[in-house]
């Protein structure tokens, strides 16, 4: 006898590993991970600071 296959699992495997090089993709693309962006406000507010102490009152 042959074997039965449910074709529904094959087709729902096919589109979980498209969206997910899809994702992959974009996240290559678009995405910054967390430690980036929190490494960047950090640079950001330091520079505020910075900035903020060596303002001359006038």
């Amino acid at each position: 006898m042959t074997q039965i296959t449910n074709l529904n699992r094959f087709r729902k495997q096919k589109s979980r590993t498209d969206a997910r090089r899809e994702a992959d993709a974009n996240a290559a693309k678009h995405g910054r991970s967390k430690a980036q962006k929190l490494a960047e406000k950090a640079d950001r507010d330091r520079a505020a600071k910075h900035l903020d102490g060596v303002k001359r009152d006038d």
